[in-house]
């Protein structure tokens, strides 16, 4: 992942919970910011990497991921006292995403657009991460250029948050699936499965965990995170076959 220096605080995005801010960074670029300040902390960006990485890997369509440092500085000129106090709490490195200028929503129109095949894998990708933050309420995709983009994989790998055997919790059941907001629209799971579970072996695993910066670990370790998805990616992945099922009982 690339590293970016934000230098200048453009807007608050008052759609997530989280307070993302657009900053505008040394490269040009704008970016969505995740800040390490924000209610779910520094793991919250864990996830948003380590998913990042590994759809990324897979050939799933997410826009770029930086590592962005942020000066608490910016947030001096700021009129909204919550926001002063988020910018102010993030100093250091924070996730940036790539911005998608007039980017639309994930509606019925694009559902019955959307190639089954590819509505598939995120489904198993979903599963997989424990994503349970892609909901006919919450969809977490974006369409621009014709193009679906998957956003906002923070809620993700939320096992994380109290975790004492990462390998046991890999081993975990996954209802939450059955709320998918691409059920209805999937391709065959194991027909997804086949394509993309041969892609990542522990060297793949290992490579999205090495992406997460020393200062949010706080303890943890990252083979944690190999050792959790390694345990998902294990024979007879049960995450997968609960996807199908709930696919087809829909």
């Amino acid at each position: 992942m690339r590293t970016v220096v934000a230098t200048r605080y453009v807007t608050p995005l008052r759609e997530g919970g989280s307070l993302p801010g657009l900053v505008e960074a040394d490269d040009d670029g704008l970016y969505v910011l995740k800040f390490r300040g924000a209610g779910q902390g520094p793991k919250a960006l864990i996830a948003e990497v380590v998913c990042g990485e590994l759809a990324r890997g897979l050939g799933l369509p997410v826009p770029e991921l930086v590592l962005a440092e942020l000066d608490p500085a910016l947030g001096r000129a700021e009129p909204d006292p919550e926001i002063q106090e988020l910018i102010e709490a993030s100093g250091g490195l924070n996730v940036g995403v790539d911005f998608l200028p007039g980017a639309l929503g994930f509606d019925e129109r694009a559902a019955r657009d959307l190639d089954p095949a590819l509505a598939a894998d995120i489904l198993w990708f979903d599963a997989l991460v424990m994503n349970v933050d892609r909901t006919p309420r919450n969809p977490n995709l974006l369409v621009w250029h014709r193009k679906l983009w998957l956003i906002d994989h923070g809620a993700a790998i939320y096992v994380q948050h109290a975790w004492r055997d990462p390998a046991a919790e890999g081993r975990r059941a996954f209802p939450a699936i059955r709320d998918h907001v691409l059920l209805g629209v999937a391709g065959d799971v194991a027909e997804a499965d086949a394509r993309l579970a041969p892609r990542l072996d522990r060297g793949a695993l290992d490579a999205a965990a090495a992406a997460v910066p020393d200062a949010w670990l706080d303890g943890a370790a990252r083979s944690d995170y190999a050792d959790f998805l390694e345990a998902r990616l294990a024979e007879p992945r049960t995450f997968a076959t609960e996807a199908e099922d709930a696919r087809r009982s829909r």
